[in-house]
């Protein structure tokens, strides 16, 4: 868990996007302490993925700051990865192929290199016996590990997560948002969630932001969230489930 006063490595201000006459995000604002892990909540629909895409420079804004402060640290270049929302996995590719691709496109690492640095982050996240497999061959899970390391293979500072648990049963969302605790811890890396899943936000994380009509109407800890009386954090729901905090490998 981070301290209240966590430098940011991550600083939005006044983000605004709308596609036509429709107005996604009005003025968004939101830091990220580095070592944290944010989710941004709301119902479908209120913009979540937008947010992320803007961060992520898959979309422009409008108007608006997003600064990234990323440290100078050794490694594959850092930076920031994106964990796409259903998972986007190549099915042609192997999993290690699928893996090796970020390394391929962003770096100038020799293939014997590539293909190391792709195994062990296979390993890492346990699936170093799968590498020849394809990802239909693979379990749901599988495959959200498998994109996991894919986005981690290149050691970034900050991942950001596109509704990681879409289309999951609760079980299932359970062990996504307990996999993000675990890995955050192991590789050391800031998370941004944006999800609608507010029981295992509020276990997981250690700030939310709820993002409604475009705005962000509440940012703080959840324990604040937990106990406001605004009723719109309300309609949301005070059920919380727990997650291990001392995750061990």
């Amino acid at each position: 868990m981070i301290g209240p006063l966590s430098a940011p490595i991550l600083q939005v201000t006044n983000l605004r996007k709308h596609f036509g006459d429709h107005v996604v995000l009005a003025s968004v604002s939101l830091a990220v302490p580095r070592g944290s892990i944010i989710s941004v909540l709301g119902r479908s629909g209120t913009g979540k993925s937008v947010f992320l895409k803007c961060l992520a420079g898959l979309l422009k804004p409008d108007a608006g700051e997003v600064r990234f402060e990323l440290g100078a640290i050794e490694g594959f270049g850092g930076g920031c990865s994106y964990l796409f929302q259903g998972n986007a996995l190549f099915d042609s590719m192997t999993a290690l192929e699928n893996v090796a691709l970020p390394l391929e496109q962003t770096t100038r690492l020799r293939r014997r290199e590539i293909v190391q640095a792709t195994r062990d982050a296979l390993k890492s996240l346990g699936l170093d016996k799968f590498g020849d497999y394809f990802p239909a061959q693979l379990s749901g899970g599988m495959q959200k590990r498998l994109a996991l390391a894919r986005a981690l293979v290149t050691r970034p500072e900050l991942v950001l997560f596109d509704e990681p648990t879409a289309g999951l049963d609760p079980p299932a969302r359970h062990a996504v948002f307990e996999m993000i605790v675990r890995y955050r811890q192991k590789f050391d890396f800031t998370a941004l969630v944006v999800t609608h899943d507010i029981s295992e936000a509020l276990a997981a994380s250690d700030r939310v932001a709820l993002l409604e009509e475009g705005r962000l109407h509440f940012e703080g800890t959840p324990a604040e969230f937990a106990a406001s009386d605004d009723c719109i954090v309300r309609s949301f729901g005070d059920s919380i489930v727990t997650l291990p905090t001392d995750l061990d490998e």
